[in-house]
């Protein structure tokens, strides 16, 4: 990225990042807040994986937010091409020019101009607002290998190649974000334009806190209850182990069905459990055993987990 991505973010510092997290309710390690604090000042995309769930993608949201700035979203996909990413030509209307010999196409003007080039994600983060943007690559294992030599590019010198404009450098380089699930192994030349942060599923105590302030109307003893449940779930070998997102689900679902201010039931957690797990073969394998187990995580993870937390 170029000196002027790095320019708007020189004088950031620790705690002034952290605030702007705090002041969007993400609840972020010291080795978050370092890795993005590093990414913002040398100016470099930041490459996050981990689990679905885990908070990769919030992570891009929040600093759109927390910068007051724009999020421009690539959401990446098997067979992803260059012209859905970058730009492409809006045939119709350079046909309908030609066809009328209207917008200047017979007077030594030509129907690839600005006028009927139309955007896509990666062109719009460059040519945005002065000020500069989020660009959120996400899932990008999704895409094609190849996908991945388009990006090269815009990585290391934020400008793109249009061959019948030119280049377009970006007048302020955004703020890059890419995730990925770790589904294929992306090339070392992406991950060298980049700073790396592994997102793990987060601790007891830091979920538990991401409860707290996502699901303000929870009562602290069940959003506690419901953590300890999740943590639990996640020790089974399941298709697809619940992440922070759907313990927030399970939350919203207690506080929607008023169960919000008592401790949680075996009824209640049967009836939940489609906001955890997404998978039948995962809702088949909790069983009245596994459902003991759950409400014992419950229990445990109850009243005395909250009065240490208020200490």
């Amino acid at each position: 990225m170029t000196e002027a991505a790095s320019g708007a973010f020189a004088d950031l510092e620790a705690d002034e990042l952290r605030e702007r997290f705090d002041a969007e309710n993400y609840v972020a390690e010291d080795e978050i807040v370092t890795t993005v604090l590093l990414a913002l000042r040398l100016g470099k995309p930041l490459l996050i994986e981990g689990e679905p769930g885990a908070g990769k993608t919030e992570l891009a949201k929040v600093l759109a937010d927390g910068f007051d700035t724009d999020l421009v979203r690539l959401q990446c996909y098997e067979g992803l091409a260059a012209e859905n990413a970058l730009y492409e030509w809006n045939y119709t209307k350079q046909l309908l020019a030609v066809q009328a010999e209207e917008g200047g196409v017979t007077d030594g003007r030509t129907v690839f101009d600005e006028e009927f080039l139309l955007e896509r994600p990666l062109l719009e983060a460059l040519r945005g607002s002065e000020e500069p943007s989020v660009l959120l690559i996400d899932e990008v294992d999704r895409a094609d290998e190849e996908f991945e030599a388009l990006l090269l590019e815009v990585l290391s010198d934020f400008q793109i190649s249009i061959p019948e404009l030119g280049t377009v450098a970006a007048t302020a380089p955004p703020i890059v974000v890419i995730t990925s699930n770790r589904t294929r192994k992306l090339s070392d030349a992406l991950k060298r334009r980049c700073l790396y942060l592994h997102v793990s599923p987060p601790s007891f105590e830091k979920e538990r806190e991401i409860v707290r302030r996502k699901v303000p109307q929870l009562d602290p003893t069940v959003a506690a209850e419901l953590c300890g449940i999740t943590q639990r779930l996640r020790e089974e070998s399941l298709l697809k182990p619940p992440g922070v997102a759907e313990t927030l689900d399970f939350g919203r679902a207690l506080a929607m069905l008023g169960d919000s201010e008592e401790e949680l039931d075996r009824e209640t957690l049967r009836n939940a459990l489609g906001t955890v797990l997404k998978h039948a073969e995962d809702v088949s394998r909790v069983d009245e055993e596994l459902l003991d187990d759950l409400l014992d995580a419950a229990t445990r993870a109850g009243p005395e987990t909250v009065e240490d937390a208020t200490d």
